[in-house]
C-alpha cells in the first residue's frame, strides 16, 4: 500500500466532531468560502482514475500471508465474548460484521454499560490503513485488536493474564492456537490473540461498483455518480482521500481552513504530545461511508450530506451547492461494497462461549 502525502488543502471527513445535532446541511452561504464551478463533463480521465486503485482480495502484510488456521482462530476470537470481563461483549458487539462493521451508534456501549469516548469506526478494509484508531495510536490491526479487550470502558478484562487463562482452560482454543502457531512452544500468548484477530480482519474486504469501474467496466457507474467523482476531485478532496481506501493514509487537522465548530476532542496530541498534533486526526477511509454513520470522531452528524457540506466548508473553504453535494453523495454510495457473507459467518464457539472454560 503506497502512502498518500498530505498537502496544504485537505479533504472531506477528516475526523473530529461537531457540537450539537448537525444532521441537516446548513445553507451554503452561512460561512465565508469560495464557490466551486459546476463540473461540465462526467467523463473520468485516466488522470482522475489514477488517484485511486481497486481493492485487493486481502490486505496481508507483505511477505507474511495469514494461514487458514490463523484466520479461523481469529474469526472465532472476533465473536468470542469470554474476551470481555462480563462475558457479554465481543469485537462484533461494536463492529457488527453484518452491519458493515459499525454499530450505527454515536458512541458504543462497553463494560457495564459504559459509553466509549469516540465513535467506533468500521473494521472493513481497515487493515490497509496507515494506522488504527482515530488518533493512530496502533500501527496495525493486530495491535489494535489487543487494545479494547483490556480497556476498562470497553471489554474490561483486568489483564492479559486473565485472557490467556480463558484460552488455556479451553481444549478447543488450545488446539486452535497450536494449529495457528505450530512452530511456537507456547502458542497461547496475548500477542498471538492480536495476530489471529488481525489475520481474520485482513480478509474483511468489500469490493464495490467503484472497483468495477477501476477494473475497466465503464458502465459500472451512472453519469451522476461519475459527475460526483469529478466534483470530489475538483473540490480538492483527493488531497487526503485517495488510493484504494479513498483515505486512511494520512493525518490532518480538523478545521484546516476555518476553525472546527468543536474543540472538545484534542486529537492526536494526546498520543504524540506534539503541539502540532492538536486537533489532528487520521483521515478516515471512505469505503462504505454511506453505511457507517454517524460521522466524525464523536458521531454527532447523522447525515452524509451534512458531513459533505461541513467538510467542504471547514477543510476546503468551499461552499458546495445542493447539486454538488447530491452528486458527491451519489458517488460515495458507489463505495458501498459487498459484505463477504461466507467469510464472516460466525463459527460454533466452545460450548456456547462459556461452559468450556
Amino acid at each position: 500500500m503506497r502512502a498518500y502525502r498530505t498537502i496544504a488543502i485537505a479533504a472531506a471527513c477528516v475526523a473530529a466532531a461537531c457540537t450539537g445535532d448537525r444532521s441537516q446541511p446548513q445553507a451554503s452561504g452561512a460561512a465565508t468560502g469560495k464557490t466551486l464551478a459546476a463540473v461540465q463533463s462526467a467523463d473520468l480521465t485516466p488522470a482522475d482514475l489514477g488517484m485511486f486503485a481497486a481493492l485487493p482480495a486481502r490486505m496481508d502484510i507483505a511477505g507474511q500471508p495469514a494461514t487458514e488456521a490463523q484466520i479461523d482462530l481469529g474469526r472465532s476470537l472476533y465473536y468470542e465474548t469470554v474476551l470481555s470481563d462480563g462475558h457479554d461483549i465481543s469485537c462484533n458487539s461494536c463492529h457488527p460484521l453484518n452491519g458493515f462493521g459499525a454499530d450505527g451508534r454515536r458512541l458504543s456501549f462497553g463494560h457495564k454499560g459504559q459509553l466509549g469516548s469516540r465513535n467506533s469506526p468500521t473494521v472493513y478494509n481497515a487493515a490497509a490503513q496507515t494506522s488504527q484508531f482515530w488518533d493512530g495510536r496502533a500501527p496495525t490491526v493486530e495491535e489494535q485488536a489487543k487494545g479494547p479487550i483490556l480497556n476498562p470502558a470497553e471489554m474490561g478484562m483486568t489483564g492479559s493474564g486473565a485472557v490467556l487463562d480463558h484460552m488455556r482452560n479451553s481444549a478447543t482454543y488450545r488446539a486452535a492456537f497450536a494449529a495457528a502457531f505450530p512452530n511456537e512452544a507456547n502458542p497461547i500468548t496475548y500477542d498471538n490473540v492480536g495476530r489471529a484477530i488481525g489475520a481474520f480482519e485482513r480478509g474483511l474486504v468489500t469490493p464495490s461498483r467503484w472497483d468495477a469501474l477501476l477494473n475497466g467496466d465503464a458502465s459500472a457507474l451512472t453519469d451522476q455518480e461519475k459527475r460526483g467523482a469529478k466534483t470530489f476531485i475538483a473540490a480538492g478532496c483527493t488531497a487526503c482521500h485517495a488510493g484504494p481506501l479513498v483515505g486512511g493514509q494520512v493525518f490532518q487537522k480538523a478545521g484546516l481552513v476555518q476553525p472546527w465548530p468543536s474543540a472538545a476532542d484534542s486529537g492526536r496530541i494526546v498520543v504524540t504530545k506534539q503541539a502540532a498534533d492538536l486537533y489532528v486526526f487520521k483521515v478516515p477511509a471512505l469505503r462504505n461511508v454511506a453505511m457507517t454513520g454517524p460521522y466524525f470522531s464523536d458521531g454527532s452528524v447523522t447525515s452524509l450530506d451534512s458531513a459533505i457540506v461541513l467538510m467542504g466548508r471547514y477543510q476546503l473553504g468551499v461552499n458546495l451547492s445542493t447539486q454538488q453535494v447530491g452528486d458527491i453523495h451519489a458517488w460515495l454510495q458507489t463505495l458501498t461494497g459487498t459484505i463477504p457473507v461466507a467469510y464472516i459467518a460466525q463459527p460454533p464457539l466452545p460450548a456456547g462461549g462459556k461452559a468450556d472454560f
